[in-house]
């Protein structure tokens, strides 16, 4: 049975995974604060901010079933100016981004190398290459890709591929509507300023977590992949 860990699975792009998987045939572990969107899924409730509380849920999953698949879509921004961030903000968003993925991985890599396989998928952002008032945010999805890269050169050998999705604008979701209120001349104004002329849905990404988890692609590892309607070539304001 393959089985699939997905944080954030409650709403938007963790939602949106979930279900895809869910059609695919994974079992899947949901990791949230809330009950996930789709009843079909396993939930257990913890607040990733809290590494004590994040250990426990993983080794209480990894007791429970032996993990193919980690999907880590859980995500704050923080969004404020430089003269604002706090270090706080900083040691937050580096446990829930960088800590939290770790702590999953560390606790299914045992199960993932006795089977020969495993699929690991970081969720990132298009922020990671920069963007106002993401100070905390960026640093530490750029600290994704970072470790996605030194997770995929070490693990290769034990049939365990480590991928990244980064996101750009995607509607539909709380929290891209925290910045840019829904149906606002401001959600118009970003939609024109990507090149393909409209903002992402959280199926989108579900499609690209799809295509790294899938067993028949284990020739990719290490990579990212943006999922942003062009806008990481170029600079977009929101």
């Amino acid at each position: 049975m393959t089985v699939a860990i997905v944080t954030g699975g409650s709403t938007g792009i963790g939602a949106a995974i979930c279900t895809h998987m869910l059609d695919a045939g994974y079992h899947v572990v949901s990791l949230s604060r809330r009950e996930p969107a789709d009843a079909r899924c396993e939930h257990v409730e913890v607040d990733l901010l809290d590494p004590v509380a994040a250990a426990e849920a993983a080794q209480d999953i990894v007791a429970r079933h032996e993990i193919t698949h980690i999907v880590h879509n859980a995500g704050v921004i923080r969004a404020k100016l430089l003269s604002d961030v706090t270090s706080e903000d900083l040691a937050a968003l580096t446990q829930l981004h960088l800590n939290a993925a770790l702590t999953l991985t560390q606790a299914a890599l045992p199960s993932m190398r006795t089977a020969g396989f495993g699929r690991i998928i970081l969720i990132s952002s298009r922020a990671a290459l920069g963007l106002a008032t993401r100070t905390a945010y960026s640093a530490t999805k750029a600290g994704m890709i970072g470790m996605a890269r030194t997770w995929a050169l070490e693990l290769a050998p034990d049939g365990i591929t480590v991928n990244v999705v980064a996101p750009g604008p995607i509607r539909e979701t709380e929290m891209f509507h925290d910045v840019v209120p829904a149906d606002s001349p401001r959600e118009e104004a970003l939609a024109a300023a990507i090149p393909v002329k409209r903002l992402g849905v959280p199926d989108d990404v579900a499609q690209a977590v799809m295509f790294f988890a899938a067993p028949e692609n284990s020739f990719i590892t290490g990579q990212t992949l943006f999922v942003c309607g062009g806008s990481s070539i170029g600079s977009i304001t929101i």
